[in-house]
């Protein structure tokens, strides 16, 4: 039962809490940190005043004694998570995509990877995905600024299973990781019980007209769309990248040499994502396939819902499959 004073006042006022509290995508986070908790390890957590948002008030509430809110402080949050890593405690802290990516960059590159601390840093609500809130909370630069940092691993899953799958693959990874996350509303395509390997795609489908590549919310209709256009005899593979850095350079050639084109789709800038990531190891081992990016052009993005935006820049199911048909016609 809802706490009273989380009700909404009338059923047609939006109440925040309210909101997230019927939304099970983000349960994953904290269900991977009680998994860990549970088994022994010293995990605490943190968040800039957003426990609500990312799904980290579960983990609160069970374990009040290893959680903090940092309240609007992100780069003090990140610090303060480097210093509990110096004292052997498991430090996972998370905020909004567009605040950790590029306010905390400074604090990420020298007290977490320059000292190669195993600090976890969760941005969440990434690309477009905040919608109406306008250009200040969107994320469409934080691969490109986060791959620049030295010894930073770079995570981006496509739903809340496999998410939580990686955090609790991220106990034994002694560097720091950052992961992009959506706003926990992604179709499931994983099993949270899955195992998770860094470094590592996975393939959903092999295709020799084109091979989409693809991270976080646009793998689960990427992989729609190959379905349908194999119902009509096309051949369209789908490759999900969940680890951006270290990429998996022998998923990406083994594909550039099936297929006549790869096409790469993330919701960032195409322009330091995941499509240059691709790029760059086409370029260096000569691969024979055309890459085609698509994702936001090097622009800010428009202010509308989420989905709206989604329609817009063409990161729908329906927009992703007129861009393979663009390819393939």
């Amino acid at each position: 039962m809802t706490h009273p004073n989380l009700r909404p006042n009338s059923p047609n006022s939006w109440h925040y809490r309210e909101l997230n509290m019927k939304n099970p995508g983000l349960d994953h986070l904290s269900n991977g940190l009680i998994t860990l908790t549970e088994a022994g390890h010293p995990i605490v957590a943190g968040s800039a005043d957003l426990q609500y948002s990312n799904g980290l008030n579960r983990f609160a509430a069970r374990y009040p004694d290893r959680y903090v809110s940092f309240g609007i402080s992100e780069q003090n949050m990140v610090s303060a998570a480097a210093g509990l890593a110096t004292t052997g405690m498991m430090p996972y802290v998370a905020t909004f995509a567009s605040f950790l990516g590029l306010l905390t960059c400074e604090q990420i590159r020298m007290d977490v990877a320059y000292c190669a601390l195993p600090v976890r840093l969760i941005g969440h609500h990434t690309g477009i995905s905040m919608g109406f809130y306008g250009t200040s909370h969107h994320a469409t630069e934080d691969i490109g600024t986060m791959r620049s940092i030295a010894d930073l691993t770079i995570v981006s899953p496509s739903d809340g299973p496999q998410l939580e799958a990686a955090i609790r693959a991220s106990v034994d990874h002694d560097r720091p990781i950052y992961f992009r996350t959506g706003r926990g509303r992604e179709p499931d395509l994983y099993d949270p019980k899955a195992d998770f390997v860094f470094g590592k795609a996975i393939e959903h489908a092999q295709g020799e007209e084109v091979t989409i590549i693809a991270c976080g919310l646009p793998v689960h209709p990427s992989v729609q769309v190959a379905k349908k256009l194999a119902a009509e005899g096309r051949s369209v593979g789908v490759i999900d990248m969940p680890t951006v850095k270290p990429i998996d350079r022998e998923a990406i050639l083994a594909a550039a040499a099936r297929s006549k084109v790869i096409l790469t789709i993330e919701e960032h800038n195409i322009l330091g994502g995941l499509g240059s990531a691709v790029a760059e190891v086409l370029a260096e081992e000569g691969g024979p396939a055309r890459l085609v990016r698509h994702g936001i052009r090097d622009e800010y993005a428009l202010i509308a819902p989420p989905t709206h935006l989604y329609a817009h820049y063409r990161l729908d199911q329906a927009g992703i499959e007129s861009v393979v048909r663009e390819i393939i016609g």
